[in-house]
């Protein structure tokens, strides 16, 4: 029987810095003009440290000091920029998802999401890539009020047959996986380190190197 792979989506399939980046640099420039923060370079490699993290977690990170009503506003800045810019079909996925998403279908592999994102920021990535040519369903951590993923893996994988790989580029991936009992394999041109990704049952350097993986491990009916 062939695994159910639940793949992360930013960072994994998604190329997210391309909209994420100049849409936290708005935002940050909003919080200084309105004189909330001290407005300072802000170095790429920071703002992709928070990909993978719920809103929540970003802004503790970055603005713990913000006043929560502010965080909301600056949350909700971001996530509708990011929104319109999907809408606006600037988003764009890694050079080799979409032929590896392809090619798993077509091999019989069962595929979700799971995603630490909203549920409008699923919408439009569903709606935008028409991601139902491949996946069964796109799971969102606002749906679940915002619960850590080893949290809502355990609610979700009661309704796909075992065995399950998890395939994502932060640590959050690799906690996932191992909550479930799951295979991981860790993305490396994601925005996660090599370190944070150690104990992944498998590491790949590109979406492509997929499909081989997954035989070597096993998996292959």
């Amino acid at each position: 029987m062939k695994p159910t792979l639940i793949f992360d989506y930013d960072g994994t399939i998604h190329d997210t810095l391309h909209i994420y980046e100049p849409v936290m640099r708005d935002t940050y420039h909003w919080l200084a003009q309105e004189g909330y923060v001290e407005e300072k370079p802000l170095a790429q490699a920071r703002i992709a440290g928070w990909l993978g993290l719920n809103a929540k977690e970003m802004w503790e990170d970055f603005q713990p000091q913000l006043a929560e009503e502010i965080r909301e506003q600056a949350a909700k800045r971001n996530g509708d920029g990011m929104v319109a810019r999907v809408r606006d079909h600037e988003a764009r996925w890694y050079a080799s998802a979409k032929s590896t998403l392809d090619l798993l279908k077509q091999n019989g592999y069962p595929m979700i999401v799971l995603s630490n994102c909203k549920i409008a920021y699923r919408e439009a990535h569903w709606e935008e890539f028409r991601m139902e040519r491949w996946f069964d369903r796109f799971y969102d951590c606002e749906s679940y009020g915002f619960a850590p993923k080893t949290q809502i893996i355990k609610e979700i994988l009661p309704q796909y047959d075992a065995p399950y790989v998890v395939i994502g580029d932060r640590e959050k991936d690799l906690a996932c996986a191992r909550a479930a009992d799951a295979a991981f394999i860790g993305c490396l041109y994601g925005y996660g380190s090599r370190e944070e990704l150690s104990g992944a049952d498998a590491l790949i350097k590109d979406i492509g190197e997929l499909p081989n993986v997954l035989k070597k491990l096993n998996f292959k009916s």
